[in-house]
């Protein structure tokens, strides 16, 4: 696979049906609609290949990047809630998540939120969705063994295409969407 940053490359298999794989899977995946500013987002849960729960909503005034991150904290709340202690691995096909669950996190979280680089008066700008940040930190930080790992959207994989129409209904619900 190149192109893809090894801290979010996956480790599903060639076939790119990670959900094939025994063990616990959840696909996380958020959307957004630019003229309405109404977002959605989902999570589906597999184990050993068998769907076993699922959850969406919507939200107005959002953005995409803070509906795919709420997809990964529901994610992380539903295995923290659910299944506490077990190793699960959550999908996205966001690299933004992806490499702010595996890489970036812990950084701002140790800048206390804020981007490393000041602004132009010589500031830290607090990060964006910080609050959903501090959210899925607390909510990972409680299980070591969930992983956080990349998958290619709309590319036929099961999980991930399930999740995409199950936050576009989410999406929806919102009155007016």
């Amino acid at each position: 696979m190149t192109g893809i940053p090894d801290d979010i490359r996956p480790s599903a298999p060639a076939s790119g049906v990670p959900e094939s794989q025994l063990g616990l899977h959840l696909f996380a995946d958020g959307c957004y609609e630019p003229g309405s500013g109404h977002g959605g987002w989902s999570f589906v849960a597999y184990r050993d290949a068998v769907e076993i729960a699922s959850g969406f909503g919507g939200a107005e005034d959002s953005s995409n990047n803070s509906m795919e991150l709420t997809a990964v904290l529901r994610a992380a709340m539903w295995i923290n809630s659910q299944t506490a202690g077990e190793a699960a691995i959550i999908w996205s096909d966001s690299i933004y998540a992806v490499k702010g669950c595996n890489s970036r996190r812990h950084i701002w979280k140790n800048n206390g939120w804020k981007k490393s680089s000041p602004n132009g008066q010589g500031r830290r700008r607090t990060i964006d969705n910080a609050e959903l940040w501090k959210a899925v930190d607390l909510q990972l930080s409680q299980n070591a063994l969930v992983t956080i790992a990349w998958c290619k959207g709309h590319s036929g994989v099961v999980g991930n295409e399930r999740a995409d129409a199950l936050a576009d209904r989410g999406r929806l619900s919102i009155a007016g969407g």
